[in-house]
Parts: structure tokens; C-alpha cells; sequence
């Protein structure tokens, strides 16, 4: 038996097969994910060894999702010529190399070249993922359950990173972080030939410099503008016009050619549109609340970094269980219903951080996670279904990449946003204390690792003066973060609401 995928004759797997690639595909989607977050839970013991200001551990945390969503349409054409699983592979294989030399970085600047090229090669990835689940799940009920899979693996993922963090961060320094991607990634690298077929577009047309060009600098210079924004006001603003002029720029190319590398015509679909939007909403809603919740439960509440992973584990299950349950709950809801139903889990743990996050309390922390992980999980598997299936299946490749994007620009925009919302409310609260070197007060302001290293030289009255004032800060600037948070995911439910009536 044959069938047509992207117009290329493929046999058709078995179904012992495809779920076997499914399991493959699985691989670099939870390194992906895990690699997002399990940075989180490293940034007190990094700021310790590395010494980096504010600006650049946030750098350091935001470089790789910058670049990935930057790349992401680009590699996603890439894919679509010289073949999917293709590139994977050579994404996997130089994801690999450099998380090695990553975990071995000696200065906060070389860390960041490092995350800059996990990013580079982590773009081959996932694509890749997603576009080759469309082609092998032909059957839209198989290929719903897949995709649920797929969207448990990335938002679990996201929630399994501080558990993996804080884990290594126990037994070892913090450059395990990165090391473990090496191990991880040898089942891709040796199924990943055997099991994965190959898909391409049949007739992709040349390779577009200029398009490649236009796209990187509209997603690199706009998530920068918003990353820039707290502390550049200027240099943020010539970035935007920079990124908008790009990406105008872009979509009038991609208009013009016979042989578009993303098809923007697939945005005048209201259902495609909105997936995208509640995709992006639902990654800046677990990605930002983790960004502080890490910092809080081991440098407020004084866990070690383990502890305080799994602390989080009920909220993986949470995410995970979820995603598997909103293929069944859609059946009986709706799509539409259940992504509003996720999107108002969202705004509802942040509403719970917003009204009690100043008490400190672990367990309003614990709940607010739980909220937002079960929101996570409906949402996420629902709204990236409805991107595939919105679109003819010959776009897989540009859906895909589309998708993703939305993915990694909501994963920075989620510590862009909301981190530097949180960081400059912190420095505004911050109160030292009398005698501190401009050296020692540029570090304990930059962030509450660095005012609690900043403290260990201290005598005692005045150290704990400054600790007090830096919980206060932060726990302060929790609150109104999360505020902020809870009206983003808000937001999201009235676009869900409007966008997606044609999705049941």
C-alpha cells in the first residue's frame, strides 16, 4: 500500500512502526523542552562560578530560544528540500558537540556562544518533529493522539527540566545540565536512520537567501526589542522598527515568489492564527511562572535544588495526564471549549501568585503550578492539532515551523517579559545597606543569587538586612508579575474565544 505524503510515495508504516517513530521523535522534543527550563535551577550555583551580571544571565537563559525561534522558519524551508529527518539528524548530532563544549564554558560570555549554537542546531530539530508526526500519522484520529503525545513530551518536558536540574545540580556542577543532552541523544542518532522515513517537498523550489535573511532579523530583532525593553528603552525601539521593517519586508517576498519558503496566505485562516496565539500564550504562561519559581523555592525558601524539583513534579503529572485527557475531553467539548477551558487554568494560578505570592508560602506556589500545568496541557495538545490540520497536508513542513515558532518565541518572551518585569521591580525594591562597594551593589542588584552571594561577605546585622530587603523585593515583584501574567492569559481566552469558532 502507498500513500502520498507531501507528494513524495512512501510505504506505509505499520502501526508497530510508527509509534516506534513516534518514540524516536520523542527524543530531541524532551531535550528541547527539558533544555528551556532545567537552566532555571543552575542559575544560583552559575552566578557563583561565572560571576555574570543581570544582563547576561538572562542572556544566558533567553540567547537560545532567540536564535531557535529566529532559525525555526528557515530550518523548517531547510527541512522541505533536503529532507526531514535529514536535518534532524544533523541537528542531533551538532546539538550533541556543543552541549559538550557548553558544559565546560569558563566565562559567562562563552556560555552564551554556547546556548547562541544550541540554538542554531536545536532549530533542526523541531521542525523536523512535528512535520515528519504529520507524515507518518496519516489517520486524523491516530494522528490527534500522536500530536497529544507530542504536546505532553513539550510541556512535560518544560516541567520535567527543573526535576532533571535539580537532580544533577545534587550530584554534580552545573555544566551537567548540559552534558547529559550527549547520552540522551544517542537513541535519535541510531534509530533515528532506521526507523524514521524520510519526507521532502517534491518540488520546494531554490533556496531564498534573501527570504532566509528577511525572517532571522524580524524574529531575532522583535524578541530582542521585547527582551531590551525594561532596561534599553531606545536601543529597544530601533530593534522593533528594525524587526518590523524585516518582517514587512519578508512577507511581501513570500507574496511575490512562486515558491514561498512560508506560505503567509496560512495566517488569513482564523483557526491557524488563533492555534499559533493560544500556543504562544500557554509556553509564556509555564515558562515565566517556572523562571521565579525555581529561584524562589531554593534561595527564599531555602530548599536545595533536588527538593525543590520535586516539589514540581506533581505539576509534570499534572501537564502530562492533561495533555493525554484533552483528545478525549475535545470529543466531548469541543477543541475550542477545551483551549479556553486551559487558557483560564492559566490566568487562574497566576491570579492565586498575584493575591497571595507576597505570603511566601510553598504551598501557593504549589498551587498556582498545578493550575497552570493542567492549563498547559489542554491547550498546548489542542492548539497544535488544530495548526496541522488547519492547513493542507502538503504545508506540513511550514505549519510545523510556524508552530514552533510561536512555541520558542512564547519560551522567550516568557522570561523576556515577565523576567525582566520581575528583575526590574527587584532592583526598584531593593534597599542596601550603608558601606557596600558600587561593585557589591551592582551584583545584589542584579538578581537574588547575586544579592545572597553579596550577603556571605557581610557581617551578620547587615547581611541579614540585605536578605530580608531582597526576599521583600522579589516576593513583591512576584506579585505584580504574576498579575501582569494573569491578564496575558486573560487576553488569550477572549482571542481564543473570537478566532477559533470555526474549530469545532
Amino acid at each position: 500500500m502507498v500513500t502520498l505524503l507531501n507528494s513524495t510515495v512512501t510505504t506505509q508504516l505499520s502501526a508497530r512502526r510508527r509509534w516506534a517513530a513516534l518514540a524516536v521523535l520523542m527524543v530531541p522534543v524532551l531535550l528541547v523542552s527539558v533544555d528551556n527550563t532545567a537552566l532555571s535551577f543552575a542559575i544560583p550555583s552559575l552566578s557563583r562560578d561565572l560571576a555574570p551580571t543581570g544582563n547576561q544571565l538572562l542572556w544566558i537563559i533567553d540567547i537560545y530560544p532567540l536564535v531557535l525561534a529566529a532559525l525555526l522558519v528557515t530550518m523548517g524551508a531547510l527541512g522541505d528540500r533536503i529532507g526531514r529527518r535529514r536535518i534532524l539528524l544533523i541537528g542531533g548530532t551538532g546539538f550533541a558537540v556543543v552541549s559538550a563544549l557548553a558544559a565546560f564554558a569558563p566565562t559567562a560570555g562563552a556560555l552564551i556562544g554556547a546556548r547562541a549554537l544550541l540554538g542554531f542546531f536545536g532549530a533542526m530539530l523541531m521542525p523536523a518533529t512535528l512535520s515528519l508526526i504529520r507524515n507518518i500519522f496519516t489517520d486524523s484520529t491516530e494522528r490527534r493522539m500522536a500530536i497529544a503525545v507530542w504536546a505532553a513530551g513539550f510541556s512535560g518536558g518544560a516541567a520535567l527540566g527543573p526535576l532533571v536540574g535539580g537532580w544533577l545540580l545534587e550530584h554534580f556542577w552545573w555544566g551537567s545540565v548540559f552534558l547529559i543532552a550527549v547520552p540522551v541523544l544517542v537513541p535519535l542518532l541510531v534509530l533515528g536512520p532506521i526507523l524514521l522515513p524520510e519526507s521532502r517537498d517534491p518540488d520546494p523550489g531554490p533556496i531564498d537567501p534573501r527570504g532566509i535573511l528577511l525572517a532571522t532579523a524580524a524574529l531575532g530583532f522583535l524578541v530582542y526589542a521585547v527582551k531590551a525593553a525594561s532596561e534599553h528603552g531606545s536601543l529597544a525601539l530601533v530593534a522593533a522598527a528594525v524587526g518590523v521593517a524585516a518582517l514587512v519586508g519578508f512577507v511581501r517576498r513570500m507574496l511575490r515568489t512562486s515558491h514561498p519558503m512560508l506560505d503567509v496566505r496560512l495566517f488569513r485562516n482564523p483557526v491557524f492564527s488563533g492555534a499559533l496565539l493560544v500556543n504562544l500564550a500557554s509556553v509564556v504562561a509555564i515558562v515565566g511562572f517556572i523562571y521565579f519559581a525555581t529561584q524562589h523555592l531554593q534561595l527564599v525558601a531555602g530548599l536545595s535544588p533536588l527538593n525543590a524539583a520535586w516539589l514540581l513534579v506533581p505539576g509534570l503529572v499534572l501537564t502530562v495526564s492533561a495533555g493525554l485527557g484533552a483528545v478525549r475531553a475535545a470529543r466531548w467539548l469541543g477543541s475550542r471549549q477545551v483551549i479556553i477551558i486551559g487558557l483560564s487554568f492559566n490566568a487562574l494560578g497566576y491570579a492565586v501568585m498575584a493575591l497571595f505570592g507576597h505570603t511566601g508560602s510553598l504551598a501557593v506556589v504549589l498551587l498556582a503550578f498545578g493550575a497552570i500545568s493542567i492549563g498547559v496541557g489542554l491547550s498546548e495538545t489542542i492548539s497544535n492539532d488544530l495548526a496541522l490540520s488547519a492547513v493542507p497536508e502538503h504545508k506540513a513542513g511550514a505549519a510545523a515551523a510556524a508552530s514552533e515558532t510561536a512555541y520558542e518565541v512564547g519560551a522567550v518572551l516568557g522570561t523576556a517579559v515577565l523576567g525582566s518585569l520581575l528583575n526590574l521591580a527587584y532592583r526598584n525594591g531593593l534597599q542596601l545597606p550603608a558601606g557596600l562597594s558600587e561593585e557589591a551593589s551592582v551584583q545584589a542588584q542584579s538578581t537574588l543569587g547575586g544579592a545572597f552571594e553579596v550577603a556571605e561577605d557581610l557581617a551578620p546585622v547587615p547581611a541579614q538586612a540585605l536578605i530580608d530587603s531582597a526576599v521583600a523585593s522579589f516576593d513583591a515583584g512576584v506579585t505584580w508579575t504574576a498579575a501582569i501574567g494573569c491578564l496575558l492569559s486573560l487576553a488569550a481566552v477572549l482571542v481564543a474565544r473570537r478566532a477559533l469558532r470555526a474549530a469545532d
